[in-house]
C-alpha cells in the first residue's frame, strides 16, 4: 500500500522527467532519430513506463508542446490562466496589451526553441498533424480573444477591427520573430518584451 501511494505521489515528477528528457533529445537529435528507449534511459525509467504514460511517441510530443505552452502539467487552457484573465481585467487598452505581451513572453521562452523541431517532425511524420485541431490555430484563437477585449477598452485605436489587431498580435508575438531577436540577435527576453509592447502599443493604442 505504501509503495502504491509513493508511486502516485511521484507520478507528476516522473512524468515531467520523461518530458524533459524527450525535449532534450528531440532538440539535440531530432524527433525522428530519437527512440523511446533513449528517452527512457535519459529519464531513468523503464521504456514500458513511457508506453504506459503516453501510449506512443506522437502523444509524447503533443504533451511536450502542451506543457511548454502551459508551463506546468495542469490541464488549464491558456485563456483560463491567471495571467490571461488578469490582462482581460486591465482597465485600459495599453495596460491590457502590456500584460498580454508579458504573459506571451513567458510562453515564448518555453515554446520558441522547439518550434523548428516540431515543424521538422511534422514534415517527417504527417500523422503528427492529427494531434492538433486543423480548423483553428490555437495561438491565433488566444490573440483574437485578447484583441476583442483590448479593442473595446479606453485608449484603443479607433477604427481598427479586433481581427486586424489579432493579426498584429499573431505576427509580432510569433515564436519565429522572438527567435530572430533573442536567439539570432542576442536580445534578452526582457528587451524583446519591451520592444514588442512598445511596437504594439504604437499600432493598437491611441497616442498619449
Amino acid at each position: 500500500m505504501e509503495e502504491r501511494k509513493k508511486r502516485v505521489r511521484d507520478a507528476p515528477r516522473t512524468r515531467r522527467r520523461m518530458l524533459e528528457a524527450a525535449r532534450d533529445l528531440f532538440l539535440r537529435n531530432g524527433y525522428g532519430a530519437t527512440t523511446l528507449k533513449e528517452i527512457a534511459d535519459r529519464a531513468d525509467v523503464a521504456v514500458q513506463t513511457i508506453y504506459f504514460t503516453f501510449g506512443n511517441k506522437r502523444v509524447l510530443l503533443k504533451e511536450l508542446v502542451d506543457v511548454a505552452i502551459a508551463g506546468d502539467l495542469e490541464p488549464v487552457a491558456t485563456m483560463d490562466r491567471p495571467w490571461f484573465q488578469e490582462a482581460l481585467a486591465a482597465p485600459t487598452a495599453e495596460a491590457h496589451l502590456r500584460l498580454h505581451v508579458r504573459g506571451t513572453r513567458g510562453i515564448l521562452e518555453r515554446v520558441a526553441p522547439i518550434v523548428e523541431m516540431l515543424r521538422a517532425a511534422t514534415a517527417a511524420d504527417p500523422a503528427l498533424a492529427g494531434q492538433w485541431d486543423d480548423d483553428v490555430d490555437p495561438r491565433f484563437a488566444v490573440h483574437l480573444e485578447a484583441a476583442r477585449s483590448l479593442m473595446a477598452k479606453p485608449r484603443a485605436r479607433s477604427g481598427m477591427t479586433a481581427e486586424h489587431a489579432a493579426d498584429l498580435l499573431f505576427g509580432v508575438l510569433s515564436p519565429e520573430l522572438y527567435q530572430v531577436f533573442v536567439r539570432d540577435r542576442g536580445w534578452s527576453p526582457e528587451r524583446w518584451e519591451a520592444w514588442a509592447a512598445d511596437t504594439l502599443t504604437a499600432q493598437l493604442c491611441q497616442a498619449a
